[in-house]
């Protein structure tokens, strides 16, 4: 045990003498997770970003002119009004996402065909490929606002009733009428006795005569849902971005720490080490203690720092959360071990490090969230380390849950830090033999 503190001991004074490893792993994590913090909606008190649209106004109908009224009153649309070449350039250039064009005629064609009496008026849509989501979401509010402004027009509007008094006429002298004329015959005769009837009503109360329409049939209450139900637990984006952040650059120094025992082992310094009273257990066991102990403090520093001056929370379970940090940290250390003992040179170890971390990394959910991928993606990420670390972290973080959503996630790390161990010693065993 001497020996193994002793060696620990070198590790950590050469980790707090190397001001590059110091800065790569404490500095850069806390730069780029406020960074993306940042993006993702901060603490919770940041505005919402607007959606960008484009909107076209080429007609001059009472429908079209309500439509145009009704987008640019929404809260979550920054509307610019713009001639049509200059929207379609911006949306193909990619400063716009979605742009409407409102053509000539738009109005009265959609208010003819509501009851199916006429052809659908057509509204082009001009979008940028990579904005769909956005997409779906302008056209959820166009459709709203849409609907809402054509059957206004066509109950109560001025259109709505020369177009039914036009339609009852064609119904009316057809020579045959089948099932369904007879029925749309009935339902705009009644129609037009509702409009007959609201008219004379308001001329004789010298009121404006109210507005019929067809609106949504709800009003949506949303409520964001963690395990605490309480002002804190507003979704603080820098919980995400740290944890992800934190993953990342652990990982990074786990290729530090394989590369430096590369680097003593082409020295010679690592045989000589093995030549005086030191087991290679007891070589492997120190680095990779002194290595998980750095991470550990790292980690605690990290969240110390975003909790001081972002606001991150540990809403859930702080055993949990010590957990997860101390069992990541032992995987971390253990991924730097086997990088050491399948490496051939620094050089190509490093590269391939890199590019493994990065993959991890990524599928693990610590650029973006793991439940954006596709769902037979989601299955083979159970399968990677970075994926239980990143989520939990969330889960002892912003999500608040206890100590039993903490426990599959610490017990997949320590089975990955079993293995990757396991693997490293049998590797150095092998070339040593």
């Amino acid at each position: 045990m001497q020996a193994i503190f002793a060696l620990m001991r070198k590790d950590l004074l050469l980790f707090l003498q190397d001001k590059r490893a110091l800065f790569l792993t404490l500095v850069m994590p806390i730069a780029l997770a406020a960074f993306f913090g940042s993006l993702t909606g901060g603490a919770g008190t940041k505005e919402a970003a607007k959606i960008e649209l484009g909107l076209v106004v080429e007609d001059t109908h009472p429908i079209t002119v309500k439509i145009a009224a009704g987008l640019r009153a929404e809260s979550t649309l920054d509307v610019k009004e713009l001639d049509l070449a200059k929207a379609q350039e911006l949306v193909r250039k990619g400063k716009l996402a979605v742009a409407i064009q409102l053509p000539a005629g738009f109005g009265l064609t959609s208010g003819a065909a509501l009851f199916g009496a006429g052809a659908k008026a057509e509204l082009p849509i001009f979008y940028d490929p990579s904005q769909t989501a956005t997409l779906a979401m302008v056209k959820g509010m166009l459709t709203q606002h849409v609907m809402q402004s054509v059957s206004s027009e066509m109950f109560s509007g001025k259109t709505g009733s020369d177009l039914i008094e036009k339609d009852l006429q064609y119904l009316q002298s057809a020579p045959a009428k089948d099932t369904q004329s007879q029925e749309l015959l009935t339902f705009l005769t009644s129609l037009k006795r509702y409009q007959d009837h609201t008219a004379q009503a308001a001329a004789a109360d010298g009121k404006q005569k109210q507005t019929a329409t067809l609106a949504a049939p709800f009003v949506s209450k949303e409520q964001a849902l963690t395990a605490k139900s309480s002002l804190e637990t507003q979704y603080n984006g820098y919980s995400h971005s740290f944890a992800g952040m934190i993953v990342q650059f652990m990982l990074f120094m786990a290729i530090d720490v394989g590369v430096g025992v590369l680097l003593v082992r082409k020295l010679g310094i690592w045989n000589r080490i093995l030549a005086a009273p030191v087991s290679l257990n007891a070589m492997l066991g120190a680095r990779a203690l002194s290595c998980a102990l750095i991470s550990f403090v790292l980690i605690c520093v990290i969240f110390a720092l975003a909790m001081l001056v972002f606001q991150v929370r540990i809403l859930g379970s702080w055993i949990g959360f010590f957990g997860i940090a101390l069992s990541f940290s032992l995987m971390t250390a253990s991924f730097g071990l086997l990088i050491a003992a399948f490496g051939k040179t620094p050089e190509a170890a490093r590269g391939i490090a890199v590019f493994v971390t990065l993959v991890m990394v990524m599928l693990g959910g610590a650029w973006m969230p793991s439940f954006l991928f596709p769902a037979w993606l989601q299955q083979i990420t159970v399968f990677i380390p970075t994926r239980w670390a990143v989520d939990g972290f969330d889960a002892m973080t912003w999500r608040g849950l206890g100590l039993d959503a903490a426990l599959p996630a610490i017990a997949a790390l320590c089975v990955f830090s079993l293995l990757f161990f396991g693997l490293a010693q049998w590797r150095f065993k092998k070339e040593q033999a």
